[in-house]
């Protein structure tokens, strides 16, 4: 398993959690975590750059989420803050060996297992 996400649970609005996504592979130069509700695509919510660190987030988590990543430790993290019900969605970890920040889902070609994450209202 190259990426493996954790972290997912059941919590109220206004609450926090923080994603983990171990990554057994040091070749990767981007990571993201997309999301997926019922009955939606697959939305980037945020990505984050191996080389400079550097960081882009959806519209809707911004000043909320936070993405980073420790590589001594093979990590990648998502620290999510004031959750809403609208953040309810499977979270998946990706990797992409492009030095270039994606966007899309078909940017990156690793993908993790899903965990889920369920904001009660």
């Amino acid at each position: 398993v190259q990426l493996q996400a954790s972290g997912g649970g059941l919590v109220q609005a206004g609450d926090s959690l923080r994603l983990s996504c171990l990554t057994s592979i040091r070749t990767f130069n981007s990571y993201a975590w997309f999301r997926q509700a019922p009955g939606k695509e697959r939305d980037i919510v945020a990505a984050i750059r191996k080389r400079d660190g550097t960081t882009s987030y959806a519209d809707s988590v911004k000043g909320r989420f936070t993405i980073s990543r420790d590589y001594a430790e093979n990590m990648v993290y998502l620290q999510m803050n004031s959750l809403k019900p609208e953040d309810t969605a499977l979270y998946y970890c990706a990797a992409s060996a492009s030095t270039l920040l994606g966007s899309a889902a078909s940017d990156f070609a690793t993908w993790g297992q899903g965990t889920l994450v369920t904001v009660s209202s």
